[in-house]
């Protein structure tokens, strides 16, 4: 089994202290690296006066977390690339991906909010579903190609590389076939390309039956959040048959999905309650005023007027939050119901004291992951 930490950077109503939850955020990785983690992710949000979310560069957190470790992977849960220009956002990932030599895992999502949307890209307002989806395919298409051939072109509904009419001389650099044609530049050289070729892992933060079936199909490992075991489960099952399918061969189920959980671990479930409560909470009240109590329903429920978001609603519904024991007790849960293979931990939820948040990750390392480590090595797989 894979184990991984989400950073969910915030502090709400404490942005005077950014430098002191950048320095956190580097304890926490750090201290991740030395426990076995195999990767931490970082994520994209924007004018968050609130405090909610602090983070509008993962690949600038990705550089400096890289610099301080060495066999961590680096990931963005995720890069929100509609916001972005296409190959600005390839040459930074590559430039991050030769950086920390070669231990990117790119994540990607289409945005949610609109005040980020609008005020990065109009062409991304997500109040247009259509338009923002298409936007969000033809800049994976424009990643890939800048990543995987040592020149490309793109022409689509949005984007144009290169731009036509540009005319090329230089004694320096004398024009070829392999990417000028009478004069004229018509192809692109990305500069730096990826260490990792074609291109680095990509990931992505999904929902919906449509984005799992088109991620599956394109090769894309999946990352999910919210929903308890019995609408995961449909979920796992529905990537797994649609990989299959694409790759020609049996994907296992589990294989190529992440799965984020909040966790927290303490010496008793009272404690654990005590110390995590209002900071989880603090994220859902946030997360569900835009995405509703949907994502918590567990299959073929309805979602009613009764249904009160609360701490014991997701204790029973998606949360590992207690004792080792029965952390241990809800992984291994995970891993009969859907064969879960990869588990993000978010532990640092905004207003959380760092001080807790590190004693879990101790707990955590010290007691829970060594159980799952001992498992994978007596099976015979890779950590």
């Amino acid at each position: 089994m894979r184990f991984s930490v989400f950073h969910g950077q915030g502090a709400p109503g404490d942005l005077q202290n950014y430098q002191k939850h950048m320095r956190d955020a580097r304890e926490y990785a750090m201290a991740a690296e030395e426990a076995g983690f195999w990767s931490a992710w970082y994520t994209e949000h924007h004018f968050g006066h609130e405090g909610q979310e602090l983070m509008p560069n993962p690949i600038l957190m990705g550089v400096d977390i890289a610099a301080r470790t060495t066999t961590l992977r680096i990931g963005q849960a995720a890069s929100i690339v509609t916001f972005w220009h296409p190959l600005r956002l390839a040459e930074d990932l590559a430039l991050l991906d030769q950086l920390s030599g070669g231990r990117l895992e790119v994540g990607v999502g289409r945005g949610l909010y609109g005040r980020e949307a609008v005020n990065l890209n109009p062409a991304a307002d997500p109040r247009d579903q259509q338009k923002n989806r298409a936007l969000f395919e033809e800049t994976m298409e424009v990643l890939k190609k800048a990543w995987g051939n040592e020149f490309f072109s793109h022409t689509g509904e949005f984007f144009e590389f290169p731009a036509p009419g540009v005319q090329w001389s230089h004694p320096m650099s004398p024009a070829t076939p392999e990417f000028t044609q009478e004069g004229e530049i018509t192809r692109l050289q990305l500069v730096p390309r990826p260490m990792q070729q074609p291109h680095p892992p990509i990931w992505q933060v999904i929902d919906s039956p449509r984005s799992i079936i088109n991620a599956a199909a394109e090769g894309t490992q999946a990352i999910f959040w919210m929903p308890p075991v019995s609408e995961l489960k449909g979920r796992f099952e529905l990537y797994r048959d649609k990989a299959s399918k694409a790759q020609g061969r049996e994907v296992q189920l589990g294989e190529g999905i992440a799965l984020v959980r909040d966790v927290y671990v303490a010496d008793t479930m009272e404690q654990a309650r005590r110390e995590f409560e209002e900071a989880v909470m603090n994220t859902y009240r946030w997360v569900t005023h835009w995405r509703g109590l949907g994502n918590l329903m567990e299959a073929d429920e309805e979602l009613t007027e009764e249904h009160t978001l609360d701490f014991d609603m997701l204790m029973e519904r998606n949360m590992l939050v207690g004792t080792p024991e029965y952390v241990r007790e809800k992984i291994e849960e995970l891993q009969r119901e859907v064969g879960l293979e990869h588990l993000m931990l978010w532990t640092t939820h905004p207003g959380l004291k760092h001080e807790h948040a590190m004693r879990s990750l101790e707990l955590f390392s010290t007691e829970v992951m060594p159980h799952f480590v001992q498992q994978t090595a007596e099976a015979g797989q890779p950590r």
